[in-house]
């Protein structure tokens, strides 16, 4: 087995991988070499080479152009889109809710949540709709200093909700809306994949129903040296790996999983599904299978439609959507130059606004015939302070410094294959509130997006005609109301807030 695993790693200079080989287990060794024998390195030495090029994107991003879209109905200010057909807020909900519940005439006060419970009572209807939803939960908290799934953080102001409740009490809110469960699929990592079903088996799937969950695993590259492109090894028997980017949910999303015998797609098609929305666990102010969203994809003949958010800073740490000619593409800030990340237009706006939300609605015919074309996905170079095992010594070396070179796939590259691509701008108080720093951070900590939540909220509480007292913590469940609109149905007016309150499923 040494021998034939030499055979591999020496024409591309990684015998170092097998320094401990005679010191392991059978079962370590078993491990180690499965590793190897799963790594493309030819791939590897190519994009380690070629680690330091440009993107085509970048190379274009100078001729950029305002990219196609409409304004969610939330937006104020008076900057315009560039629309490829009108579509008004109210014909996009219409259209959107259509297509949630699977019915011409659904009208959204026949099966609303005053009609449900915790215990699933939803509304008796034997149909389904075409609208699936996707949650990417690949992420670890380490830069929050949290040593668990991000998605298990305790976010909530009030009752400490974990990341991943908010959103499938979401799911629960909508799927009860519309009278039948939303097929759900949740993509993890091998990092994150077993502490979240432990979680998730643990809390009963937080009340929704686990045939209607679909749980799937991206893939992994190796972590590699800067200085020498050597592959690292995380421990004496495991090569140091990092998962694929969520443009890696292409391959995983054609991958049998053995308790369903079904690849996700075939989940989702055998549900009639044929619009998938799309966000990251790390969002709690994600709208999920927003109705008005889903319209305008839908309307618009869209293919991949993303969110959008106006950027405040032209330097702003998040991808920038632009035109090109007639398509869309995602440039990377750390793929744009400042010159032409500061340029303006005439009256004093950036000329590159569009920032990303993470927040997509896909064709699920288009993400299936994207599976045939993965090298259009190109990968992406990112450096990292990563742990490695020292060859010369065999202890573990943590670096100050970034140390590693990994590569990552991203889903937006589809941008420029999909017909009609759109941008949709939302607000950012509404709906973008993305947990990624520690306390303390500058931008996107734990008491930043805790801020956001309970200004939402008060917002909704002001707006039902509620009295709250200044700096009073409000948490509202998305099972006791997921919008101001039905948040307004349930709250009496004059009724005073003044101290710390949440407001959950048990008080409907």
């Amino acid at each position: 087995m040494k021998n034939k695993l030499l055979n591999i790693l020496k024409p591309f200079g990684q015998e170092h991988l097998l320094t401990f080989w005679d010191n392991l287990s059978p079962q370590q060794r078993r491990h180690l070499s499965v590793q190897i024998e799963s790594i493309d390195f030819p791939l590897l030495e190519l994009l380690y080479v070629n680690r330091n090029h440009p993107t085509r994107t970048l190379d274009l991003a100078d001729k950029s152009a305002d990219p196609y879209g409409y304004k969610f109905s939330t937006v104020r200010n008076l900057s315009s889109c560039i629309a490829l057909k009108p579509i008004t807020s109210q014909e996009a909900i219409v259209a959107g809710n259509v297509a949630l519940s699977g019915d011409e005439n659904f009208n959204r006060e026949n099966c609303s949540l005053e009609n449900s419970n915790q215990e699933k009572n939803f509304c008796t209807k034997n149909r389904s709709g075409k609208v699936g939803a996707i949650l990417v939960a690949g992420g670890q908290g380490t830069r929050l200093g949290f040593q668990h799934p991000k998605g298990l953080f305790p976010i909530g102001v009030v009752a400490g909700t974990l990341l991943i409740q908010i959103h499938f009490e979401k799911i629960i809110a909508i799927s009860r809306r519309v009278g039948f469960n939303i097929p759900f699929a949740v993509m993890t990592s091998p990092a994150t994949h077993f502490e979240i079903l432990e979680s998730l088996e643990q809390n009963d799937y937080f009340g929704f129903d686990p045939a209607d969950v679909f749980l799937f695993c991206q893939g992994t590259m190796p972590t590699l040296n800067e200085t020498d492109g050597k592959i690292l090894l995380e421990n004496q028997y495991s090569i140091s790996l990092n998962p694929d980017g969520h443009g890696g949910m292409l391959a995983a999303m054609t991958r049998k999983q053995s308790d369903k015998n079904l690849s996700v797609f075939e989940f989702f098609k055998s549900r009639g599904v044929k619009y998938l929305y799309y966000n990251q666990i790390d969002n709690p102010l994600a709208q999920t299978c927003s109705p008005e969203f889903m319209g305008y994809h839908i309307l618009s003949g869209s293919e991949f439609t993303t969110q959008v958010i106006r950027k405040k800073d032209p330097t702003e740490k998040c991808g920038n959507v632009v035109r090109i000619g007639e398509s869309l593409h995602m440039i990377e800030y750390i793929e744009l130059p400042d010159e032409i990340a500061r340029r303006t237009n005439p009256d004093g706006s950036l000329h590159i606004w569009a920032g990303n939300t993470a927040i997509h609605a896909f064709d699920l015919d288009f993400l299936e015939q994207m599976t045939n074309s993965a090298d259009k996905l190109h990968f992406h170079t990112a450096r990292k302070k990563t742990p490695f095992i020292d060859i010369s010594s065999g202890t573990i070396v943590k670096p100050t410094s970034p140390n590693a070179v990994k590569f990552e796939r991203f889903i937006f590259d589809l941008l420029p294959y999909a017909k009609n691509a759109i941008v949709v701008e939302v607000d950012e108080a509404n709906h973008y509130a993305p947990l990624k720093n520690e306390s303390g951070a500058a931008t996107h900590s734990p008491e930043q997006v805790q801020c956001q939540m309970t200004s939402q909220f008060i917002s909704w509480l002001r707006a039902a005609g509620a009295i709250v007292m200044p700096k009073t913590p409000i948490e509202i469940s998305p099972l006791f109301a997921d919008s101001e609109e039905v948040l307004i149905k349930k709250i009496k007016p004059g009724i005073t807030f003044d101290s710390p309150t949440y407001l959950r499923a048990d008080l409907c």
